[in-house]
C-alpha cells in the first residue's frame, strides 16, 4: 500500500496533493543519499529503492496541509524524518542480524555489518545537514528525537528493571523507539507550514499516540496474521524471543493455563511445529483481547486529539489513519 493510500477514502484533491508531495519526497531522497563513493551511494540507496509505507513523511505532509503545505521546507522536513528512520533500520538489521529487509537482502547481508553501520551513520548525517537548513528549532528537535530513539533501543535491550511493570516498560520503549519520530514527523510538518503553537502541539501529540498504536498493532499482527502482511513471517517475534504485548500479558497472568503458555512461549520455538502450537494457543488466550483493548485505548486517545484540530478534509484524513491502525489487525 502506498503512503497516500493509508488515508482511505478522503477527499480526492487532498489525495492528489499528498501523492504529488510524496513523489517530490521520493525524488529528493534519491538525490540526497548520493555520495562521491559508489559503494556508499549503492548501500545508502538500497532501502530507499526497497520502498515502504513512508508513514513518517506522510505525517509530515499531512500535518502541513493544516497550514501552508506548499512551502519547500515541508518537503525537506519529510525527507529528514524518512532519512532518520532509514538510518535506524540499517543499525537495527546489524543488531538483529536480520537477513532480509522489505523483501530484499538486508545491507549487512549484502555487504557487511561495517558497511551497514557506516551507511546508517551517513544517513543520520545527511538528515542533520538538511535539518540545519530548517532552522535552529528543527535542529534541536531532530537531535532530541535521535536521543529518544537511542534511549528506547537501550531500554529494550536492557529490559525492565527488577520489580518494574513489564507492560509499562514495553509501552515506554514503543513511545521512544517509534512514536518519538512519528511525533517529530508531524511536528516538523506543522512547523514548516507556519502553523500556530497550539496546532503544532496537537499534531505532535497525535503522532506520539498514533506511533504507539502503530507498533501495538504490529505486536498483534505478528500473532494474528496468516500471511506476510506485516512484512515478515507471522510469529517472527515469538521465534526470536521478542517480548510483544500479548506475550507480556500472558506472563502477567498467574492462572495455571497462562503459566503453562508462558513456559511454551519462553521455550524453543525454532521448529515450525513448535511455533505453530505457540501461535495457536496464544491466539486463543484472553491476552489477545486485552492487547486489543490497549490498542483501542491509544486509538481513542488519537481520535480525541484529532477532534481538536480544525474541521475539514485534513482532519478526516488523520481519523482515517487512526482507523487504518485498527483495521490492519483485522
Amino acid at each position: 500500500m502506498t503512503a497516500s493510500g493509508l488515508l482511505g477514502t478522503t477527499d480526492p484533491a487532498l489525495q492528489e496533493v499528498i501523492s504529488q508531495g510524496m513523489e517530490r519526497v521520493e525524488a529528493r531522497l534519491r538525490k540526497v543519499v548520493r555520495s562521491s563513493h559508489p559503494m556508499l551511494t549503492e548501500a545508502a540507496s538500497h532501502l530507499v529503492e526497497a520502498g515502504g509505507k513512508r508513514v513518517r513523511p506522510l505525517l509530515t505532509l499531512l500535518s502541513a496541509q493544516l497550514g501552508d503545505g506548499k512551502r519547500p521546507e515541508v518537503i525537506d522536513a519529510a525527507v529528514v524524518v524518512e532519512l532518520t528512520h532509514l538510518a535506524t533500520l540499517y543499525h537495527d538489521d546489524v543488531m538483529d542480524e536480520a537477513p532480509v529487509r522489505r523483501g530484499a537482502a538486508s545491507a549487512n547481508t549484502r555487504w557487511t555489518n561495517t558497511v551497514a553501520i557506516l551507511t546508517g551513520d551517513y544517513l543520520f548525517a545527511r538528515a542533520s545537514d538538511l535539518t540545519a537548513g530548517l532552522g535552529t528549532e528543527a535542529t534541536h528537535l531532530q537531535a532530541r528525537t535521535f536521543a529518544r530513539l537511542v534511549e528506547g533501543q537501550i531500554a529494550e535491550t536492557a529490559g525492565p528493571p527488577d520489580g518494574a511493570d513489564a507492560v509499562a516498560h514495553h509501552l515506554k520503549v514503543l513511545a521512544d523507539k517509534t512514536a518519538s519520530l512519528l511525533s517529530t514527523s508531524a511536528r516538523l510538518g506543522a512547523m514548516t507550514a507556519g502553523l500556530d503553537d497550539k496546532t503544532v502541539e496537537l499534531v505532535a501529540e497525535f503522532g506520539e499516540v498514533f506511533g504507539v498504536a502503530f507498533q501495538l498493532s504490529d505486536d498483534l499482527i505478528d500473532v494474528l496474521s496468516e500471511s506476510e502482511q506485516s512484512g515478515k513471517t507471522p510469529g517472527t517475534d515469538l521465534r526470536e524471543g521478542i517480548d510483544t504485548l500479548p506475550v507480556l500479558l500472558v506472563r502477567a497472568s498467574d492462572d495455571p493455563a497462562s503459566i503453562l503458555l508462558a513456559r511454551l512461549l519462553g521455550g524453543d520455538l525454532t521448529s515450525d511445529a513448535a511455533l505453530a502450537e505457540a501461535l495457536r494457543q496464544l491466539r486463543a488466550h484472553p491476552a489477545m483481547d486485552q492487547a486489543r483493548e490497549v490498542l483501542q485505548s491509544y486509538a481513542d486517545r488519537a481520535r480525541d486529539v484529532v477532534h481538536q484540530l480544525p474541521e475539514g478534509q485534513t482532519r478526516e484524513a488523520f481519523l482515517a489513519l487512526t482507523d487504518f491502525v485498527l483495521a490492519r489487525t483485522g
